[in-house]
């Protein structure tokens, strides 16, 4: 079989292994990593022209390597031909491999940031989207020294306390290994980074089982959405996370 496969960029060197060792034929397009941080209308747009690009006399299916990504992918269309998305809330789901998984590891450690190869290749949102990004519109964005300079001592530093400062959020990095590496220069980074910011390191494992299925062509209800041409993707609030309207 033929597939494309639409992914975020942060998926950019497990999706490129994963391809190499699949039986079909699968073409890529990256988008940019950012697209979630747009609010949900702004991503949908972008996804559904990505989605509309696609020459669909060419292919079986199309493959998502997305999660629902805050609702971002609610209302995404399928034309003359499948959509193949994963039942995840986010892009940690397909690093770990399950939903069950993710679900225990982030019960079990609140206040965790992830970071991968992807995440730290790709870094932040950049042009369009860095100034669509919804942390520059509220300000998430915005240094210590700017609030001051824009709101005056106190309230700058009230105001950076509420918006600007990721320690009342976060306070530990999780390195996840997928056995894309190259070196071990990524998790030293993330080491790194967690002590700059006196936040707590773990290393985990990942699990390229998801990724893999996904591009192997075997898609178990319980861990992926397959919505006919025609149909559409909805949000769900119940352990199915995705569902066809």
């Amino acid at each position: 079989m033929r597939f494309k496969l639409i992914s975020c960029e942060v998926f950019y060197r497990e999706m490129c292994k994963a391809v190499s060792t699949s039986r079909h034929l699968i073409d890529i397009e990256f988008l940019p990593k950012g697209l979630h941080d747009i609010g949900a209308a702004g991503m949908l747009s972008r996804m559904q022209e990505a989605v509309d690009r696609v020459d669909e006399s060419l292919y079986d299916a199309t493959l998502l390597g997305y999660g629902l990504c805050n609702n971002g992918l609610s209302g995404l269309q399928a034309r003359t031909i499948p959509l193949v998305l994963p039942r995840a809330h986010d892009c940690i789901t397909l690093f770990m491999g399950s939903r069950q998984k993710y679900i225990e590891y982030f019960n079990a450690n609140p206040g965790v940031y992830f970071k991968t190869t992807g995440w730290i290749d790709r870094g932040a949102a950049t042009g369009d989207l860095m100034q669509l990004s919804i942390q520059q519109q509220t300000g998430m964005n915005t240094k210590l020294e700017e609030f001051i300079r824009k709101y005056g001592e106190d309230n700058g530093r009230y105001l950076y306390g509420m918006l600007g400062d990721d320690k009342h959020n976060y306070g530990q990095f999780t390195f996840i290994e997928m056995g894309v590496e190259p070196d071990s220069s990524y998790e030293e980074q993330t080491k790194m980074d967690a002590e700059s910011r006196g936040w707590k390191f773990e290393k985990v494992a990942g699990d390229m089982e998801l990724i893999q299925k996904m591009l192997d062509g075997d898609w178990p209800d319980e861990d992926f959405l397959v919505i006919p041409p025609g149909k559409q993707v909805i949000g769900k609030y119940d352990d199915g996370i995705v569902g066809i309207e």
